[in-house]
């Protein structure tokens, strides 16, 4: 199953690279492939919408999407979240225990 990973970027400078590299690793322990927009280039002259723009183009290449903790706190993973659910994406949320996804 090809599975996106979406949550907190902006607000958590330090810490999202590293979140992100660890559900990758878990999701594909479990056989997934993994799409993960935290290996998106940063920088200032990419606005929210063209990454939204980017990731919706990730979510509609993949079956599932994984939503990581404290995604509810962030405005881009909300979208992501919206965009998947009406796309009919199985979503799975870290923060609900739900490690598995498919």
């Amino acid at each position: 199953m090809k599975v996106f990973i979406a949550g907190p970027i902006s607000s958590r400078p330090d810490t999202y690279r590293d979140d992100f590299a660890e559900a990758e690793d878990l999701l594909e322990a479990q056989g997934h492939v993994v799409f993960n927009p935290a290996e998106l280039p940063q920088n200032e002259s990419i606005s929210q919408d063209q990454y939204l723009g980017i990731t919706f183009a990730m979510i509609d290449a993949c079956d599932a999407v994984y939503m990581l903790s404290g995604w509810k706190c962030s405005a881009g993973a909300k979208k992501e979240y919206e965009y998947a659910r009406l796309s009919g994406k199985c979503i799975s949320d870290e923060e609900e225990g739900e490690y598995n996804v498919g």
